[in-house]
């Protein structure tokens, strides 16, 4: 049983104590060309997912809090241990940390039963090999696989792969659970399913947890938090809500599908670079951001009268599909995506280098400081 584990006074979530972050990490890692400065904590029994564009230092992170990957400054700490302190000489060895980790691609031993994979953990760490065993059964149990115990990696789906290493990295009681890119390696169907399932599992863990992906869909499902990094920095972080309600990058707001510009704000004015001006329903003063979905884009063959406030000359630069509609992408006074029906698309005669009117209410148009 870990140190944070033992009894203490005062109000506790699993053991420690409630409103205390139990992985609290400011993360300072060089390499040639690229510096991540990131600062994460995670509560115990909280999800937090770590999200991104490639190369925006996410693995970085979960290397380093697996103790891959050293220091160069900052401090580690989960719990009362300090596993990486460069400043103090501090390094905890991999081996040596309560840490779990479910790498992209499993990793799981191809010679050992599921059980046998489960149980590799806790014998690694000096149980006996009946006690291990029990361990693992136990684990087994808890993800509904008992029945697969004893059939090896190669005779399992990728799902079950998955809830096997989740599984086996869960058995060692870790203080931190670490995810990475855990469903990224199955098909869409069995990652709807996956996904629905590490939810449930997820909830059985005590400690704290991050799961890194580049997915927003498991980040909105399995997370209480989300943080988002690019270029080694966190630009952004909240609940799911706040995140997607007010993107603060380009990245972001492509991420949770809105049109993002920035601009200068007088009242429920927004004067956007170039010199273009929407009205917003928000009445903001300063300098701010102006976004939309492009759901509520709608397009037009001639300039449209009557009730919509945000009108402007577009010419359709690509048209893609995008699930059951159509994704425009529009060039003109400012770059723009909507969303319309093929049969909409095909009464406006759609293609690359068309001339639209494209028209948004100023009642769904949302303007935020920044």
């Amino acid at each position: 049983m870990s140190a944070w584990r033992s009894g203490r006074a005062g109000p506790t979530v699993g053991g420690w104590p409630a409103g205390r972050p139990l992985l609290a990490a400011h993360l300072v890692v060089e390499r040639p060309g690229f510096r991540l400065d990131v600062a994460l904590s995670v509560s115990p029994g909280e999800v937090v997912a770590l999200l991104g564009p490639n190369g925006a230092g996410k693995t970085t992170a979960l290397r380093a809090l697996a103790g891959l990957l050293p220091l160069y400054a900052g401090r580690l700490r989960l719990g009362e241990e300090v596993l990486d302190d460069p400043a103090a000489g501090v390094f905890v060895e991999p081996e040596h940390r309560r840490v779990g980790v479910v790498f992209q691609d499993y990793l799981l031993f191809p010679h050992l039963s599921a059980l046998d994979n489960v149980a590799f953990g806790p014998q690694a760490r000096g149980a006996p090999r009946r006690v291990a065993r029990a361990e693992a059964a136990r684990w087994l149990e808890r993800v509904e696989l008992t029945a697969l115990a004893r059939q090896r990696p190669r005779q399992l789906s990728g799902g079950q792969a998955q809830r096997v290493a989740l599984a086996r990295a869960l058995a060692v009681g870790p203080d931190l659970l670490l995810l990475d890119e855990p469903l990224a390696a199955l098909d869409a169907r069995t990652r709807m399913e996956t996904r629905a399932r590490l939810h449930h599992d997820l909830r059985a863990h005590e400690g704290a947890t991050l799961l890194v992906t580049h997915d927003p869909l498991d980040a909105l499902v399995l997370a209480d938090r989300l943080v988002i990094v690019e270029d080694g920095r966190i630009v952004q972080e909240g609940d799911a809500a706040g995140v997607t309600a007010r993107p603060r990058t380009e990245y972001v707001a492509r991420l949770v599908g809105l049109n993002l510009y920035r601009g200068r704000a007088e009242g429920h004015t927004v004067t956007l670079p170039g010199g273009f001006t929407m009205v917003a329903d928000d009445e903001v003063h300063g300098d701010a951001f102006l976004a939309f979905p492009p759901s509520a884009v709608a397009l037009h063959p001639r300039q449209p009268a009557g009730s919509p406030r945000n009108t402007w000359a577009a010419t359709v630069v690509g048209v893609l599909p995008h699930g059951d509609h159509l994704r425009v992408e529009l060039g003109g006074p400012i770059q723009a995506a909507a969303e319309i029906t093929p049969a909409s698309a095909a009464q406006l005669g759609l293609l690359p280098g068309s001339e639209v009117w494209a028209a948004v209410k100023a009642t769904e148009t949302r303007a935020y400081p920044y």
